[in-house]
């Protein structure tokens, strides 16, 4: 299968079983959107979940968020990990938030990417989800199986969104993207699947053209 093939068999699987995929993250808006993006970020959106719930009850828009101080968000997110870093980064984004564009999450990747904490990878997150901006997240799941599928070289995050913007309809970005999360989480974990074993690794894998056996060289003389 040439790369184009293989994308295309992923699409048609992917959409097949994930029909109508879902953000993971509880939110209810933009804002609370951002906030769990980037607390997922080494953390698992099953934990993200658990913990949002109060941090909204208390703050669940920017200025109610600076009504708190970083150490009472420390507190609440604290299981989430890296705790310290994202408390911070939750006030400062809030403060920027109203200082800067009257309380509203910024709709352009360069100002998203100028808040505390939001990387590419959320500010991605939040553009397609959010504002329907086309862009193609990357995360560890989806850079792990682009590799293993043989659609990107996988030398590194920002390399593995170039291949995959390249071989994939920008129509199909948003869902696509959760699409491959979903599938990697149930059927091709990094421990689960040996990159042989699942629906899509076997499938492509079986796909391969069987490299041509070389002829035997011609025997020697014996010397005489």
């Amino acid at each position: 299968m040439t790369k184009l093939e293989k994308a295309h068999f992923v699409l048609e699987t992917l959409t097949h079983l994930y029909p109508n995929p879902t953000v993971p993250l509880l939110h209810k808006d933009t804002y609370t959107l951002l906030v769990a993006v980037l607390l997922s970020a080494q953390c698992t959106d099953k934990k993200v979940n658990e913990i949002t719930p109060a941090l909204f009850a208390r703050a669940d828009n920017p200025n109610d968020m600076l009504g708190l101080s970083p150490d009472e968000i420390r507190e609440i997110i604290r299981p989430c990990g890296l705790s310290p870093a994202k408390s911070k980064a939750i006030w400062g984004l809030s403060k920027i938030l109203i200082d800067k564009h009257k309380g509203q999450v910024p709709s352009s990747m360069e100002a998203l990417e100028e808040l505390p904490g939001v990387g590419h990878k959320t500010a991605s997150v939040v553009m397609i989800q959010a504002f329907g901006v086309p862009a193609f997240p990357v995360d560890t799941h989806i850079h792990r199986l682009a590799k293993r599928w043989g659609l990107s070289s996988g030398k590194s995050v920002e390399q593995t969104e170039r291949d995959l913007k390249k071989l994939f309809p920008e129509e199909s970005w948003a869902k696509l993207h959760l699409q491959i999360i979903y599938y990697g989480r149930e059927h091709c974990s990094a421990r689960g699947c040996d990159g042989k074993t699942c629906m899509i690794c076997a499938s492509l894998r079986a796909a391969k053209p069987k490299s041509k056996l070389k002829p035997n060289p011609k025997p020697r003389k014996p010397l005489r």
